[in-house]
């Protein structure tokens, strides 16, 4: 069975101003909550992907075999 998580929060990094090394890709920090089970779950996720498959604050998503953040469309509880 498919693990469904809600996402929490996501946090973007804060580069200051030494701004953001080059070629390092901006990763977010995303706070999951998986579906019936307590607590949080917090994974590294490059931020272009998240606004690429329209995850944010309160989108249910599942994760794939390598980590990576999918929406998923049709949920129900």
């Amino acid at each position: 069975m498919e693990k469904k998580y809600c996402v929490l929060r996501i946090e973007e990094p804060d580069f200051g101003c030494e701004g953001r090394p080059e070629g390092q890709a901006v990763m977010d920090r995303v706070f999951l909550r998986e579906d019936g089970v307590e607590g949080e779950t917090v994974i590294f996720m490059e931020d272009p992907l998240l606004y690429e498959r329209e995850i944010d604050e309160g989108t249910f998503v599942r994760m794939d075999e390598s980590g990576s953040l999918w929406k998923l469309e049709d949920f129900s509880e």
